[in-house]
């Protein structure tokens, strides 16, 4: 064969094969994917006008590319932050909800004590004058532990409450008694009939029974709400892991890289994705959607028996009647006192010349209702509740269901019905896998991120025990107890194993240490576990009349 022949046979062969990679460099040009980078802030130095070998490519499929190194490591960091903002702004709702109706919550509540002190104060003025404000300490630190008790502080409800009827009993034993002298231990021993003459009537007990477990509702549940915004918050604010990282850049942005930056992601494909991403925070749901349902029992509780609104708007007026019952029977109550303490020493000359009409002869006068307060922070506890269990039950299953709201997102996915013509992580094609089941055990064959299932997310899993932990104080709060999760030792105060349950059973799969409301028997009516004591019916007559007079009153 002639030489000449194969020097140009050689020559020709090299450019047959080198013609179709130079046809297709120049039939692909990267314009669309520069405007693109450029759109979200990125310089167009880092781009090329056309496409180059991929090799360099760590996450993006190795192909012919409009990527280099510095836009993958760019693109990659943008789809972190671009989840990490989409994470939280679907969580918006579930955060703000509990952002808000805790404050609301703790504003009506602090306002409603205010309005109840000062209620008291106004009302007490008038119908007793200068005795009450010469005794007035006795029921500003009333309000003040329940002030305390409602912020947290480590208040004994009923044994605050027994306190303080024994501190206006030895008060008004003096103003009843004005012609002897009490010493302290004289006064001290007054105070221990407190229980068995009930000189106060049937008030104490009753309203014992109603504060307490009001008091118990409206704290635990505000409590509920603070927690519910403190976890919403913390989960909220992702750290997404390497493989996490990597799935992201390669569904949302490695379209770009094959110049294709108008294609969005599969919607299944970006399921997988969000399932993978977020496993640990999809097993939070189970314990979220139990105290979700826990703070809807205690809000139920709130409108109904455990009102609080209903029991301290009121107070004023309960506690007058009791007084009122103290000053009827104020000769009986002596007379057994005097017979259990001893016969008084005789006061000075000048305080026994006054005689205790003179000394406190006031009776009750009840509130015109338009003198009453203003509802606490412009609203009503029923409006409040209301309000908030419609919000709340819109916060069910908020965590497992959060790869379903980010993916039907129009700026992120191709949506359900463009199946054919969307990116699925390597082209512009249906995407084919199977959708993964939800949490962390079901994403060990997630086909799109490489998920670790045998290490559970701390953070989350500590998130799920302050959950667990606040449900299970709702369950008590709902049953008119109060669980005391620090010291646990010898804080049980209740005398009875009555829940104040309104249905014939109770939630009983928990049990702790309590501090229990006054017991209820089988019909609803509380339990008076000193009915058969000595002295009871010293007083029955006359407190059932005056208990009849002031409730036709009140009314």
């Amino acid at each position: 064969m002639p030489s000449w022949i194969g020097a140009v046979i050689l020559p020709l062969s090299g450019l047959l094969l080198s013609l179709p990679a130079r046809a297709e460099v120049k039939a692909r040009s990267c314009g669309e994917v520069r405007q693109a980078y450029g759109a979200k802030g990125f310089s167009l130095a880092d781009i090329p006008y056309q496409e180059i070998a991929g090799e360099h490519l760590r996450i993006c499929p190795q192909e012919y590319t409009c990527c280099t190194t510095e836009m993958e490591d760019k693109l990659s960091q943008q789809s972190k932050l671009e989840f990490e903002n989409l994470v939280e702004g679907t969580s918006h709702f579930v955060r703000t909800t509990f952002v808000s109706r805790h404050k609301k919550f703790d504003e009506f509540f602090r306002e409603l004590l205010e309005n109840a002190e000062k209620s008291l104060n106004d009302m007490f003025v008038r119908t007793y004058g200068m005795l009450y404000m010469q005794n007035s300490e006795v029921f500003q630190d009333l309000f003040t532990e329940l002030k305390r008790y409602y912020t947290g502080g480590n208040v004994n409800l009923e044994e605050m409450l027994n306190d303080f009827w024994a501190r206006l009993l030895e008060r008004m034993f003096q103003l009843i008694n004005p012609q002897y002298h009490f010493s302290e231990d004289y006064l001290e021993c007054v105070s221990k009939y407190t229980d068995q003459l009930k000189p106060f009537g049937d008030v104490p007990r009753k309203l014992k029974i109603q504060i307490t477990r009001a008091f118990i509702a409206a704290r635990t549940f505000v409590q509920g709400l603070t927690v519910g915004r403190e976890v919403a918050n913390r989960v909220s604010k992702v750290s997404p892991t390497p493989g996490c990282i990597r799935a992201l850049m390669k569904m949302l942005y490695c379209a770009y890289c094959r110049g294709l930056p108008a294609v969005r992601p599969c919607n299944n494909y970006c399921l997988n994705v969000m399932k993978g991403c977020l496993a640990n925070q999809a097993d939070l749901d189970t314990e979220w959607n139990l105290f979700i349902d826990a703070m809807l029992l205690v809000a139920e509780r709130l409108e109904g028996p455990f009102n609080i609104e209903s029991v301290m708007d009121p107070i004023d007026v309960k506690i007058s009647e009791a007084i009122m019952n103290m000053q009827e029977n104020s000769m009986q109550v002596s007379a057994k006192v005097f017979q259990g303490c001893g016969q008084p020493k005789p006061a000075p000359a000048l305080r026994s010349a006054r005689s205790a009409p003179e000394n406190f002869n006031t009776r009750f006068r009840p509130y015109n209702p338009e003198e009453r307060p203003t509802t606490a922070a412009g609203t009503s506890l029923d409006r409040l509740v209301t309000d908030i269990k419609e919000k709340l039950k819109l916060s069910k299953k908020v965590w497992s269901t959060l790869p379903y709201t980010i993916c039907k997102d129009e700026s992120v996915t191709a949506g359900t019905s463009n199946e054919e013509e969307c990116w699925n992580g390597h082209s512009k094609a249906r995407y084919l896998p199977e959708i993964m089941n939800d949490g962390l055990t079901n994403q060990i064959n997630n086909p799109e991120v490489d998920v670790d299932i045998t290490r559970p997310d701390t953070f989350i899993r500590q998130q799920i025990m302050a959950l667990r932990v606040m449900t299970n104080k709702l369950k008590n709060a709902y049953n008119g107890n109060d669980v005391n999760f620090q010291d646990t030792s010898d804080e049980s105060s209740g005398s009875g194993s009555g829940s104040g349950c309104m249905d014939d059973v109770c939630p009983t799969e928990f049990e702790f240490v309590t501090t229990e409301a006054p017991a209820v028997d089988p019909d609803r009516r509380e339990v008076d576990s000193s009915a058969g004591q000595p002295g009871h019916s010293l007083l029955s007559g006359s407190l059932a009349c005056v208990a009849l007079a002031l409730q036709s009153l009140c009314r």
